[in-house]
């Protein structure tokens, strides 16, 4: 009877995690191995946080991808990357990614490269082609588009 009461405990904590902010099953494995809750128990607390709906693969990654992308702009691939990161299954990462409407994804890589083409002091030295370049890619943008971008503002 204490097990069962103690597995009651952790589902209540973890469920108060889940409400907090969209999990993905691998953040909220992490943090039951975190809290050192023992590997017996695992499978059980995430089937009744899934049955309770407090646990949503799907609806964590459409999540994550609209607030990725709106917040932090960050282009599909960094998007792709950190959902791979978090053992999403390639169909519940296309199906999200997919719902980026287009021109929404090209008017916000064209404000940001605008924006850091700008920070560069329109500079167009070798130094700052660089540094434009490794600024998008980090953030997840597509090599074509950002050297298309550079033959724009880098007119050299």
């Amino acid at each position: 009877m204490s097990e069962l009461f103690r597995q009651s405990d952790i589902v209540k904590k973890l469920q108060r995690y889940c409400v907090y902010q969209d999990r993905c099953h691998k953040e909220v494995v992490d943090k039951m191995k975190l809290m050192k809750i023992p590997y017996s128990l695992h499978d059980n607390v995430i089937v009744e946080l899934i049955k309770d709906d407090f646990l949503n693969e799907e609806r964590f990654v459409f999540s994550f991808v609209r607030g990725k992308f709106r917040i932090k702009k960050w282009g599909k691939i960094k998007l792709r990357n950190e959902l791979f990161q978090r053992n999403i299954t390639s169909f519940l990462i296309n199906n999200a990614i997919g719902q980026i409407n287009d021109n929404d994804y090209m008017e916000t890589f064209d404000e940001i490269a605008l924006k850091k083409f700008n920070n560069l002091n329109n500079e167009t030295d070798l130094s700052s082609k660089k540094k434009f370049v490794t600024y998008l890619q980090y953030r997840g943008w597509e090599t074509d588009l950002i050297f298309k971008k550079v033959n724009v503002l880098f007119k050299t």
